[in-house]
């Protein structure tokens, strides 16, 4: 979809559209009425500065739609598709690499009390894994601003993906 075609959208159908990429119906409605775009560019740094506003709440209504990484997403919601794709790319056969992963997210979640969120787009199995080890060391604040930044690294992909498609 060309930034035009989002433009020409009702508010209800952009929305509707936005709404999948990250489950935050305020960011889903910034986003919408900030239109029209006139570039890609454009529509992306509207898309970021809404991430800016997000509150604590925001990401755990969030968090809750994402799987464990290295889990397949359930459902047919478009949501659950594109996590599915996102994590199709990394490849993960070795035990060793699905033991470690499965092991590393129960001790995140017990340690955090959420799901651990990485974008897992154009990373390595291993290199999530790295991650994971290394942000189970980091304070609870410290954690929440990686997980944000995540979580807005991975909707801005996705935004961008849905206008270049």
């Amino acid at each position: 979809m060309t930034p035009e075609e989002f433009n020409a959208l009702s508010e209800f159908e952009a929305v509707a559209l936005l709404r999948p990429l990250v489950n935050i119906p305020g960011w889903a409605k910034k986003v919408s009425d900030g239109r029209p775009y006139s570039s890609v560019e454009q529509a992306l740094q509207s898309a970021e500065a809404a991430c800016e506003s997000w509150q604590p709440d925001d990401i755990t209504q969030a968090l809750s739609a994402h799987p464990r990484i290295g889990e397949r997403a359930n459902g047919s919601g478009k949501e659950a598709q594109l996590s599915r794709g996102e994590q199709a790319t990394l490849n993960i056969s070795q035990q060793a690499i699905i033991d470690a992963l499965h092991d590393g997210n129960q001790r995140y979640e017990q340690r955090f009390g959420r799901v651990f969120l990485i974008r897992a787009k154009g990373r390595s199995s291993e290199e999530i894994l790295e991650n994971l080890q290394r942000r189970l060391q980091n304070s609870p604040e410290a954690e929440y601003q990686e997980t944000a930044q995540q979580l807005k690294e991975i909707t801005l992909l996705r935004f961008k993906e849905s206008l270049q498609s």
